[in-house]
């Protein structure tokens, strides 16, 4: 038998669901870490902005509320999820451009970022993933 009509699941999310939340709650947390670690030593070996350290922080917060609520089978959660990667689509495509974004944005990471914003974005738009968020 075939397990296509029997998808993996977890308290009822899929297996997509559950690796998106396992890895956003860890990507948001390295996040809010590192950002604070960034705020409490400015003159780090990094040497990023304040703008960064900042914008590290709430970047984190949000991945890590967004995430919860994509758990939940919130709408928000889908919602604000896309809205982030695509902010950080963007701003991270700018730096790697040499042109205006959020001051201090490694462009060492940017790529990376980029890859997994999309990864994200992509999933979610899925039709099966998208109609159980947007009904």
């Amino acid at each position: 038998m075939s397990d296509k009509h029997n998808p993996i699941t977890y308290k009822g999310r899929s297996l997509g669901i559950i690796v998106l939340t396992a890895a956003q709650l860890l990507i948001g947390a390295i996040h809010v870490f590192f950002g604070l670690l960034l705020l409490a030593f400015e003159a780090s070996i990094l040497q990023a902005t304040v703008a960064y350290d900042v914008y590290t922080v709430v970047f984190g917060l949000l991945v890590l509320v967004f995430a919860v609520f994509v758990w939940q089978g919130k709408k928000a959660g889908w919602i604000g999820t896309v809205a982030v990667s695509l902010f950080v689509i963007v701003a991270d495509a700018l730096t790697v451009l040499n042109l205006p974004s959020i001051p201090g944005i490694p462009k060492s990471a940017a790529l990376t970022e980029i890859a997994y914003s999309l990864v994200v974005v992509l999933y979610l738009l899925q039709d099966n993933v998208r109609k159980k968020y947007l009904g």
